[in-house]
């Protein structure tokens, strides 16, 4: 598919991976809607793109609602979502205070789980009423963030990884439903990124941490999850898969 004057949605675009992929979306030709907590780190983006920068938190229907709606509204209805939005906090499940506060694995599970469906099913909407597009009849993309944490969760990452395989859970059935509309639905499992939460990090912390990935012995770039995001929208072939950008790591 063909993004360029067609709206996209990017969740968590306000920085990261969600930023990036909002600018190489813009790039090719997109009209985007940046969501994110943040209002004001969404506006940025968007004002730098040319897009539509929205406050949303995803875990909420009435948010999400009013900011898809928003987007609508300025772009038309969406033909690609990219959920980026997303939490990721170390906790373990029995600490030095006892056990994980329960409010604290829901706050995961809420965000990552419960925000990429909230968002997918309204996006799904938009696109089973749009015109079909091109040869093959498409009408949109849909594209989830999990992690290689979903099936190598590490020591803290109990909730952040069931968070994570619940969106790889829900994909394949979610694109065998709208296969029927011509939608396709994916999910990005990436490993370690350079985004601020790890570069925020220890130097010797980070060496270790790269020194884990067969090759490129790197992190990630934001770049390249953002050029894969483009692929799978031209990529027609490319559906009900989970495609992991880690460089060949298994988690420890």
């Amino acid at each position: 598919m063909d993004v360029k004057g067609h709206g996209a949605i990017v969740t968590g675009g306000g920085s990261g991976l969600g930023a990036e992929t909002a600018r190489h979306l813009a790039a090719a030709g997109a009209k985007v809607a940046v969501l994110d907590l943040s209002g004001e780190a969404a506006r940025g983006v968007a004002e730098e793109i040319g897009g539509l920068g929205l406050a949303c938190d995803v875990g909420s229907a009435a948010e999400a609602e009013a900011a898809v709606a928003a987007a609508r509204e300025a772009h038309g209805a969406a033909r690609v979502l990219v959920n980026c939005a997303g939490i990721a906090p170390a906790k373990r499940i029995v600490g030095r205070d006892g056990p994980m506060p329960l409010e604290a694995f829901a706050q995961v599970i809420q965000t990552n789980l419960i925000g990429s469906f909230n968002l997918l099913r309204l996006a799904a909407a938009d696109m089973a009423g749009a015109d079909p597009l091109g040869e093959d009849g498409e009408r949109g993309v849909i594209m989830s963030t999990a992690s290689i944490a979903a099936v190598e969760g590490q020591l803290g990452q109990a909730a952040y990884a069931a968070s994570k395989a619940g969106v790889i859970g829900m994909m394949l059935p979610a694109a065998r439903e709208l296969a029927r509309v011509g939608v396709r639905v994916l999910t990005i499992a990436p490993g370690l990124i350079a985004t601020p939460l790890l570069l925020n990090m220890p130097q010797e912390v980070q060496d270790n941490l790269a020194s884990q990935v067969p090759f490129p012995k790197r992190f990630g770039k934001s770049s390249e999850f953002a050029d894969l995001v483009l692929h799978i929208v031209s990529n027609p072939m490319l559906n009900a898969d989970v495609i992991r950008l880690d460089g060949g790591m298994r988690m420890q």
